[in-house]
């Protein structure tokens, strides 16, 4: 039964962590790129991941609360931060490239 109990004790642990990650990547965000990436807006994230990573400290994970925090969590890993990270050419994205730059490379004009 201790086994199960550390088991448990590091998955929380371990969900504390990725929505507190998210929670700090969600600050860190510029505004208007959530607006451009038509992804709600940065305050509905940051109540919205806040809440997760309350919920993951009071809560044990067995609950119901923070299945639904990990889900938000997820959401916002896995679909908004992509698509902020395109639009704010963060990591991943080109970076210096100039705006006359295509999928395939710069545009010369056709030259």
């Amino acid at each position: 039964m201790q086994g199960f109990a550390n088991f448990m004790w590091l998955l929380s642990l371990a969900l504390i962590v990725f929505s507190g990650f998210a929670l700090i990547d969600a600050a860190v965000r510029r505004e208007d790129a959530y607006r451009a990436a038509d992804k709600k807006t940065k305050p509905f994230w940051l109540i919205i991941l806040g809440l997760a990573f309350v919920v993951n400290l009071i809560f044990p994970i067995l609950s119901f609360l923070p299945i639904i925090g990990l889900v938000a969590t997820i959401v916002y890993m896995v679909d908004v931060r992509p698509a902020i990270q395109q639009i704010s050419g963060g990591r991943g994205g080109r970076r210096g490239g100039s705006s006359s730059d295509g999928p395939y490379g710069p545009y010369n004009g056709g030259r």
